[in-house]
């Protein structure tokens, strides 16, 4: 990877970082930031070449934040995923930074109805946010692409108490990465059929 892809995933790393570091202002989990801070800013120091999306890898991972590396290049990832946040109303699309981002949506229903077989009290209001990160990488020779999905969900059981912070169950989050695969592997094989149709066409003349 040569010097400026580096500095532009870095660039993608570092803006990720804020955004995920963002989720951790409820002061339940303020304790996790912390600890991810701490370790993000090691791992940042030095960061350089395809380590980068290694690093990148291992903080995704180690605090399970819904993601999935896809065997396709940038581009063509980029344009899945596009596809598949099409229904949502984006507040942010920045193909450079790699970063996608839904305005509040309401789902006030879905988590009443979800808790309701948890037994606990509905809630007054409930929205949530998605944050999509694309990342380029490469494994062996070839290219491939990570993406990341942060949501974050508020909930409000009162005026006095305000938003709070819910813990994501990574349903829809992992419902998207399935999505944005298929469409890949579709792709893919409309690709191969074309492709094929070509060489009999060359070889029919």
């Amino acid at each position: 990877m040569n010097s400026s892809s580096s500095h532009l995933v870095t660039a993608k790393i570092s803006a990720t970082i804020v955004k995920v570091l963002n989720f951790y202002h409820d002061s339940e989990v303020m304790v996790k930031a912390s600890l991810f801070k701490a370790l993000l800013v090691s791992s940042l120091i030095g960061l350089g070449g395809c380590a980068s999306y290694d690093q990148f890898r291992y903080v995704t991972e180690e605090f399970e934040i819904p993601s999935k590396v896809f065997n396709a290049d940038y581009p063509q990832t980029w344009q899945a995923v596009l596809q598949i946040m099409a229904r949502y109303d984006l507040e942010l699309k920045n193909q450079e930074a790699g970063v996608i981002k839904t305005r509040w949506i309401d789902n006030t229903l879905e988590v009443n109805f979800a808790d309701s077989f948890g037994g606990n009290d509905a809630v007054k209001a409930a929205r949530f946010k998605l944050i999509i990160n694309v990342v380029k990488g490469f494994r062996g020779d070839g290219e491939v692409s990570k993406v990341t999905i942060f949501k974050r969900q508020l909930v409000e059981q009162d005026f006095l108490q305000g938003w709070k912070v819910k813990p994501t169950d990574g349903i829809l989050e992992q419902s998207l990465l399935y999505r944005v695969e298929r469409l890949l592997s579709i792709d893919k094989k409309l690709k191969k059929i074309e492709k094929e149709k070509a060489k009999e066409l060359e070889a029919s003349f």
